[in-house]
């Protein structure tokens, strides 16, 4: 196990700053997803803690000591790719246990290491075959259980689902919280897929152009977003934002006005995610509907405020039979289910 620090990182390529004044503590086996939209700077990130990725400044801190100058090898870290690199013409037994070779571990040791991952992977009856004669899943496994027999202090994992189709990557989503937890390793794991980030990570980070916008648990982040921007990309559909002005404990948007918990004054902008609205005729919204998603599960009323440009989402539990297209609604909520986000710095309010 290892607890990582990360203490100012800041990374640049030429004029284009990619991580700006970035400071994490990582805990021992914790499992961190980093999440953020493509170009965000996560995968540079976790190459700069591989040590594929020259810090410009800042310090990497694994178990109380500075890596930035140390080669891949010596830091003791093992990664997987999305890619899973693995060398086409060995078997799954030579590709698992190249590292070891490499390192001069002895043989026996070799054996005995790819045959314990070859268990908790299920690899076993497929020791002596090679990538081509694998699925996509299956080569995703052997990719894990080489970097399980080096035994590292860290695991990182770079999208390393993303060439799969959507019931593998469930599936092996499943099996990477089953083996985290089951070898209690320290792993970060890179992706733009929020539901992953939802449902693997002990803690998430979300970052944005090279900033992070907000460190912690899937819930705190999704119930809590400290900024506009990780309101927005956490939740689908995406958490509704509407401009307003406040004054006081009162806030107007286009025709209505709605009373909050918080005081303040000045434009906001005002959150409420789909699934915190309801159908009601006492509600303060007035809505037209303009079209209808069944999803299966529930249903996306997309509908334009009255008097406004502004559209919101209503999300509904099960299957509506009543037809609303073109019909006028009135929409409520609760009130501790509101977000409010200021409009210099789009940072929380309440």
């Amino acid at each position: 196990m290892a607890k990582i620090n990360l203490n100012n990182i800041k990374k640049s390529f030429g004029k284009n700053t990619v991580i700006q004044d970035l400071s994490v503590d990582i805990n021992d086996g914790e499992l961190i997803v980093i999440v953020g939209p493509s170009g965000c700077g996560k995968s540079t990130l976790l190459r700069m803690i591989a040590g594929l990725e020259e810090v410009n400044s800042g310090d990497i801190i694994i178990n109380n000591k500075n890596v930035n100058n140390l080669e891949p090898m010596e830091r003791n870290i093992a990664m997987v790719f999305q890619n899973y690199a693995l060398y086409p013409h060995m078997t799954v037994f030579e590709n698992m246990s190249y590292g070891l070779k490499i390192q001069k571990t002895p043989k026996d040791e070799i054996n005995s290491r790819v045959k314990e991952a070859a268990e908790i992977l299920e690899l076993s009856e497929l020791l002596e075959r090679k990538p081509n004669q694998l699925s996509g899943g299956q080569r995703q496994r052997v990719a894990m259980g080489r970097a399980i027999v080096r035994k590292p202090d860290v695991f990182l994992f770079d999208e390393p689902l993303s060439n799969l189709d959507a019931k593998l990557r469930v599936q092996m989503r499943l099996e990477i919280k089953k083996l985290q937890r089951k070898l209690n390793v320290t792993s970060l794991y890179v992706t733009h897929d929020q539901v992953e980030a939802m449902t693997l990570a002990d803690k998430m980070i979300v970052m944005n152009e090279g900033n992070v916008e907000h460190i912690g648990t899937p819930l705190d982040v999704y119930q809590q977003p400290k900024s506009l921007f990780t309101a927005q990309f956490i939740g689908s559909p995406a958490m509704n934002i509407l401009k307003g002005t406040a004054d006081g404990n009162e806030i107007k948007i286009g025709d209505f006005k709605i009373k909050s918990e918080n005081s303040y004054s000045g434009e906001v902008n005002f959150g409420i995610r789909p699934e915190h609205l309801t159908i009601d005729d006492n509600g303060p919204i007035k809505a037209a509907v303009e079209f209808i998603e069944l999803i299966g599960s529930n249903t996306l009323i997309h509908c334009r405020i009255k008097n406004s440009n502004e559209v919101i989402v209503v999300s509904i539990p099960g299957i509506i039979q009543e037809n609303l297209s073109r019909k006028e609604i009135k929409l409520n909520f609760d009130q501790s289910k509101i977000h409010l986000f200021n409009t210099k710095d789009n940072s929380r309010i309440n």
